[in-house]
């Protein structure tokens, strides 16, 4: 069979290994791709993930048997609906559903009705009503654009005057543009961060492996947010006793809301928890896989991802028996010196050759281009090189050793992914 692939990052080349592993895909498409996943699929970098128009035409001509959206933005704009009234089998949720993620308020009232733990929370789309609720909370506090903003879009704000230069940046400047007409503001809750991913189909949910990301740019957990600097699965954390509790209390019911909202969800489901001290909470919703969680949790999949994803469209995924390998994998980000605010591009990267034919490492390409023969960085977030251990701790150093085979002008990385581990 014949898939294509929306996207082109690091989940999205982690997603075509997947494919290409499966025994029933003999041909990958993918739009717009990168330097690393156009050696194992034919791509077409002159294709946006928004331009729907483009997309369609591509698929009219490639006639893919399924079409696997991957990014948030082209999930929340419909191209899912748009592709399936082409006659196109189309794997993610469709802008109903998508809205999960595309709206924290919209997330955030979901969980309210339904009983999801989650954090405390207000609304606002007007910065006055917002600065003066603001004088009557405590800090530190969470300040979260409504809209889609790369992973970017939220704010924690140890101070009063940090909060309120916050709301000035969400909605008035519009820093992340109009996905700051609304904004939520969220009680700061304390714990373990934890990832944890799944398959829907609508009814229903099956879960995969743990993980646990780290988002600030820089060595213990400070700087900036990022889209993401490294990732391990699984979480050690993420004991059998909480999960227990999030599949009574937090998956299933969520699936169930949004079927009863008249949106029921096809695709995946990212859960971002809090361990807190009260219980496992909801921090978000993506609507899609994370990255770098897809790279650290795809390579321990036991199942062909063909299988899942056909589960999925056609509703039968209660009949599909989800296995993961009892390892571990670690997954460290290689950005471009700057990043997230300011990073130059067009540097040649050597030594991507070590990684061929070595069993139990990858080198995930997320901001990568080919320009006359070389492969050159071409966003903030260069390469994940990922590496799989029996367990976390030989991941971890299999992954930084790994790290050394890669090389190009500005590169930059955290020296402490996974170092939780030790305290687990």
């Amino acid at each position: 069979m014949k898939v294509l692939i929306v996207g082109g990052g690091g989940r999205e080349h982690a997603i075509a290994v997947s494919m290409k592993k499966s025994k029933r895909v003999d041909k990958i498409f993918c739009v717009p791709g990168n330097a690393g996943i156009a050696q194992i699929a034919e791509c077409d970098p002159s294709i946006g993930v928004m331009e729907f128009d483009k997309v369609v035409e591509y698929a009219k001509e490639k006639k893919p048997d399924v079409i696997f959206v991957a990014p948030d933005d082209p999930l929340v704009g419909g191209l899912v609906d748009v592709l399936e009234a082409e006659g196109f089998r189309t794997f993610g949720p469709n802008k109903a559903a998508a809205i999960l993620e595309g709206s924290k308020a919209f997330s955030k009232d979901l969980m309210k009705k339904y009983n999801i733990p989650t954090a405390a929370y207000e609304t606002f789309d007007d910065a006055n009503k917002a600065l003066a609720y603001l004088e009557t909370v405590d800090m530190p506090i969470v300040l979260k654009a409504d809209g889609l903003a790369l992973g970017k879009g939220v704010l924690i704000c140890n101070t009063l005057e940090e909060a309120k230069a916050g709301v000035k940046e969400i909605m008035l400047d519009k820093h992340f543009g109009d996905s700051g007409n609304k904004m939520v503001i969220e009680e700061f809750m304390t714990g373990r961060e934890v990832s944890v991913l799944s398959w829907v189909d609508g009814k229903t949910i099956k879960t995969m492996t743990s993980a646990q990301d780290h988002k600030r740019a820089l060595d213990g957990d400070q700087g900036l947010n990022t889209g993401g600097m490294g990732n391990f699965s699984p979480s050690p954390f993420y004991t059998k006793e909480i999960d227990e509790f999030c599949q009574k209390y937090i998956y299933k019911p969520t699936v169930d809301a949004m079927a009863a909202e008249g949106r029921p969800f096809k695709g995946v489901i990212f859960f971002g928890l809090m361990l807190t001290p009260k219980g496992p909470k909801v921090l978000e919703y993506n609507a899609r896989f994370g990255d770098p969680e897809a790279q650290v949790v795809l390579c321990r999949m036991k199942n062909d991802i063909m299988d899942v994803v056909d589960a999925c469209i056609d509703g039968t995924l209660d009949k599909v028996d989800l296995q993961f390998e009892d390892n571990a994998a670690v997954c460290v980000v290689l950005a471009s010196d700057g990043y997230p605010v300011k990073y130059e591009k067009g540097k040649v990267i050597s030594g991507l050759e070590a990684f061929e034919g070595k069993e139990d490492y990858y080198c995930f390409h997320a901001g990568t281009k080919e320009k006359d023969g070389q492969i050159l960085t071409n966003g903030g977030r260069v390469l994940g090189v990922t590496a799989v251990g029996r367990d976390l701790k030989e991941a971890r150093a299999k992954a930084y050793e790994a790290t050394k085979w890669v090389s190009f002008e500005n590169k930059y990385m955290r020296s402490d992914i996974g170092k939780a581990i030790d305290e687990a």
